[in-house]
């Protein structure tokens, strides 16, 4: 299992926001905004702050990948 951040690129566009807009408003890393562009896990308090930022649910932002059955 994974997860994904393709809600929180949408929820972007939606916005018209840009990750730097992003960056700048949660005070978070570039590097920590490049590991959610690889789909790498990063901690529960960075999505917090963006849940906060955008005001939004986790489930707007992040989601889990299901394991694909061979």
């Amino acid at each position: 299992m994974g997860i994904n951040y393709k809600r929180l690129w949408k929820l972007l566009i939606d916005k018209d926001m840009t990750k730097t807009d992003l960056r700048m408003k949660t005070d978070i890393a570039s590097s920590t905004l490049s590991k959610m562009s690889k789909n790498e896990y990063v901690s529960l308090e960075v999505l917090v702050r963006i849940c906060h930022a955008l005001n939004c649910e986790l489930s707007d932002v992040a989601e889990i990948e299901k394991e694909k059955k061979v």
